[in-house]
């Protein structure tokens, strides 16, 4: 049996000091009753295979002989042979007065103790899945640089508008999804089987309603920024839109929330930190599994709009139809409910911020002068999105871990953290926020090589190019890093879970900035003469 307790020492008037032994036991129904607990030794029988405990209502109705003891409480206590045990947790740091309450049972097992991060094993630990995305993304990039030449990219070019918006998924869903878990399982709310499978289940099911509803969306959201401009959309189109979103979304975030559980449940028998390495590995393959999904489905129900016109209807009824069946699974499970219920709003304003980043997108890869933009959009966005995501989820792991209660909603205005405490503080926080800032210049080096060792793209990469592109790079990762550490602390203490909001926003950020950087840094340097649409022809 696992005995938690909280010691404190109760001043009473002067007529009658005294401390008293009080056990606060909690019955099924949630109510709790103080219970004393005989303070000589002789009393307690320590050997014995449970105690005699004595339900009292009040503390005045003791007699004065009673005086001279140490208030305790202990929650859900059982009996059983180990009395020695159950003993010294009761007289453990008695003259304390300030010790937690640890509500864990024998089914609920302690917290495992943080680790003891440095510069160094932070950087080793996320150096590697760092890289292992940035390739994925690399890989989407020169994916998207061949498919945008596709007849349907071509001739929908809201398709275009579409793939921000359903990359960002991965930063809406499962790198929120690989947060949600590695808090969990930090917190040691996975260490049994019939918690992990809960866990897995509801947090499945819960994803698969929110991409669905999102790639809904987001086909809307494309459909009205392609008609804005031009004043007119054809229904087929539309419907293509509709069909070609809700089918990428949903097999995309079943496929990767599937990797992801793998994921954390490994890097918790191995003993890494999963906050370090499950929102890399979501992205590592979660922008080249969307893309090639969102292009091969695109493609094969564009050419279904001549020859068959309830392809694509179908295909939106049918998962749209499904989704009741994931609403039901995900309200079984009290940590998922409450997400379904009130989780929709970061989702959605995520959602249509990438959007507007697929429109600006849309405008400069239709222009042949800037077609090189495509390889580099998946890479500079993706990049900075796995950073955010990684000390987010950091910083929120580090608020629960800690037991930093959750403020109040509306609470008293706190001083707004600086950039120099975000980035030259002496706390881990700042520590890793330094050692993600420093991984970008080289990561994107690295990944800029690669795309031209491959000739990939439609841009030399010459001198001012990269002084351009990595001025983009890190302006981006600089103000998401900094906005992470602010938006974290700040939901944190009105209430809202971090894990749930934060990500969300700070990857749809991400997406907006860095498409918007790198269209202006096109344009610049097409203004300054630094231009060529030839290469990987």
């Amino acid at each position: 049996c696992k005995v938690s307790h909280r010691l404190s020492e109760k001043t009473w008037p002067e007529s009658r000091q005294e401390k008293k032994i009080s056990l606060r036991l909690r019955n099924s129904n949630g109510s709790v009753h103080p219970v004393i607990l005989p303070t000589d030794p002789e009393e307690r029988q320590p050997n014995a295979g449970e105690y005699e405990l004595t339900e009292v209502t009040s503390f005045s109705d003791r007699p004065e002989q009673e005086s001279d003891r140490t208030e305790m409480v202990v929650i859900d206590c059982r009996a059983n042979a180990k009395g020695q045990r159950e003993e010294d947790a009761l007289l453990e740091n008695a003259s304390q007065s300030n010790e937690s309450d640890d509500t864990s049972t024998d089914q609920s097992p302690v917290p495992p103790v943080p680790l003891k991060e440095t510069s160094f094993s932070i950087g080793l630990q996320v150096v590697f899945p760092f890289l292992l995305a940035g390739f994925g993304t690399v890989a989407a990039g020169m994916v998207l640089d061949i498919v945008q030449h596709w007849k349907v990219f071509s001739e929908v070019n809201e398709v275009f508008i579409l793939v921000p918006a359903l990359l960002g998924l991965k930063g809406n869903l499962e790198m929120t999804l690989a947060s949600r878990l590695s808090t969990a399982a930090n917190i040691g709310q996975m260490d049994t089987a019939k918690e992990m499978w809960k866990m897995i289940m509801g947090n499945l099911a819960l994803i698969q309603v929110q991409a669905t509803v999102v790639g809904f969306l987001a086909s809307i959201a494309a459909v009205i920024f392609g008609w804005i401009p031009e004043g007119h959309f054809k229904m087929g189109h539309a419907v293509l839109l509709c069909a070609s979103s809700v089918a990428t979304a949903f097999i995309a975030s079943l496929l990767l929330g599937l990797i992801m559980i793998g994921v954390i449940v490994a890097s918790r028998k191995v003993g890494i930190n999963p906050d370090n390495v499950a929102t890399p590995i979501a992205a590592s393959l979660g922008d080249l599994i969307t893309l090639a999904l969102l292009a091969g489905i695109s493609t094969g129900l564009y050419q279904e709009l001549d020859s068959n016109d309830y392809a694509n209807p179908l295909v939106c009824v049918f998962f749209i139809a499904l989704t009741p069946v994931w609403i039901l699974i995900a309200r079984r499970i009290p940590s998922t409910r409450e997400v379904l219920y009130s989780g929709w709003e970061p989702v959605i304003i995520a959602m249509a911020i990438s959007s507007v980043g697929g429109l600006i997108l849309d405008k400069t890869v239709t222009d042949p002068n800037f077609a090189g933009m495509a390889v580099f959009t998946p890479v500079i966005n993706g990049v900075a999105g796995n950073l955010v995501a990684v000390q987010a989820s950091r910083i929120s792991t580090y608020l629960h871990m800690n037991g930093l209660p959750i403020s109040e909603p509306n609470p008293a205005p706190q001083k707004c953290p600086t950039p120099c405490s975000t980035f030259f503080g002496s706390g881990v926080n700042s520590r890793s926020a330094r050692v993600l800032f420093l991984l970008v210049a080289p990561g994107h080096l690295v990944f800029l090589y690669t795309i031209n060792s491959m000739r990939a793209g439609h841009t030399t990469l010459t001198y001012v190019f990269i002084a351009f592109y990595l001025a983009a790079a890190l302006l981006q990762v600089m103000i998401l890093l900094y906005l992470a550490d602010w938006m974290v602390q700040w939901m944190w203490k009105r209430g809202m879970d971090p894990d749930n909001f934060s990500i969300p926003y700070l990857t749809a950020l991400g997406d907006l900035l860095g498409t918007g950087f790198l269209a202006l840094c096109f344009h610049i340097l097409w203004l300054i003469g630094d231009r060529d649409t030839d290469v990987g022809d």
